[in-house]
């Protein structure tokens, strides 16, 4: 069996708003928000990276769990924004916590890759004991690398956010996880060596929009979970548009989804601890109910998990 202990979370100090950002890019501050529902974003400082980043996440979390670092049996980096090619952040991420020996595994698979670490660690942490996952991006760098990309450019924001699972207690059981890849379409969201972010936005959100709530539906109907008992829906951040829509094809109210797109926009991989971690304060735990949490991204990737109280 395997629990969630604690979420935590970071995010940098600099908030660029959508006037800021279309006076450097030459859109409508106001297009942005009605295309996005993104209102304003987070940017790293010049001294911040994705390592600084997500130990500060991490420490956040274990600070929650009231555990110390040094009881992490392993870690699970997810990020797409990397500095550099090799090493992954995972092995320094753990260094700055001061736990060097313990295993840490770098996951660069954008926006999903959290939850993915998330199912990982429901099934490692038996033999682990406290596996912590951390979901850590700067965005802002990859799309200020090609300022003409517009499109892109607006969505992105930086920040961290944590998970620590264990394998004797926790606020909620990870009850199961369904996760799927679909390489034929790898070619539609990606980013090439020292080449700007591709998007084809169209079969993205389509892909998402089918994807998503079928996968969700699987898993519930596994366990025998009706979506209308489901307490809350956590996300990954990537689209307004896309959450409601999700929502409409669940058949559940928009307002049993959590977001924070508009402050924070789309962090990638860390969007849906920072979500996570932000719901868990504003709420009382354990949930009066079952919780899902889905991401979909490059990869293809996607997937949902169901954790119980």
């Amino acid at each position: 069996m395997a629990y969630l202990r604690a979420f935590g979370a970071y995010l940098p100090s600099r908030v660029v708003d959508n006037h800021e950002l279309a006076a450097a890019t030459g859109v409508d501050a106001g297009w942005i928000l009605r295309g996005t529902g993104i209102e304003e974003r987070r940017f790293a400082a010049p001294d911040e990276s994705v390592t600084s980043l997500g130990i500060r996440a991490a420490q956040d979390c274990l600070q929650n769990a009231g555990l110390a670092a040094r009881e992490v049996g392993l870690l699970l980096v997810a990020s797409s924004s990397a500095e550099h090619r090799f090493p992954g952040p995972a092995s320094t991420v753990g260094a700055g916590l001061g736990i060097p020996g313990v295993p840490a595994i770098d996951l660069p698979i954008a926006s999903a890759g959290s939850l993915f670490g998330m199912a990982l660690a429901s099934h490692l942490a038996p033999a682990y004991r406290n596996v912590l996952v951390v979901g850590s991006e700067v965005m802002s760098r990859v799309v200020e690398r090609h300022p003409s990309q517009r499109d892109t450019a607006i969505l992105f924001g930086d920040g961290a956010g944590a998970c620590l699972v264990g394998s004797e207690t926790g606020f909620a059981e990870i009850r199961d996880s369904l996760l799927a890849s679909d390489g034929d379409f790898a070619e539609a969201l990606r980013l090439d060596l020292d080449a700007p972010l591709h998007m084809d936005g169209r079969t993205i959100i389509l892909h998402a929009a089918r994807k998503i709530p079928r996968t969700i539906t699987q898993l519930l109907e596994r366990n025998r979970v009706p979506a209308a008992a489901v307490e809350v829906f956590l996300m990954h951040q990537a689209n307004l548009n896309l959450i409601a829509r999700v929502a409409q094809a669940l058949a559940v109210s928009g307002d049993r989804f959590f977001g924070n797109i508009r402050r924070y926009a789309n962090t990638s991989s860390a969007s849906l601890l920072i979500a996570a971690a932000e719901w868990r304060l504003q709420h009382s735990w354990p949930p009066a109910g079952p919780v899902i949490f889905a991401a979909f991204g490059a990869g293809l990737h996607w997937g949902a998990l169901l954790a119980v109280p």
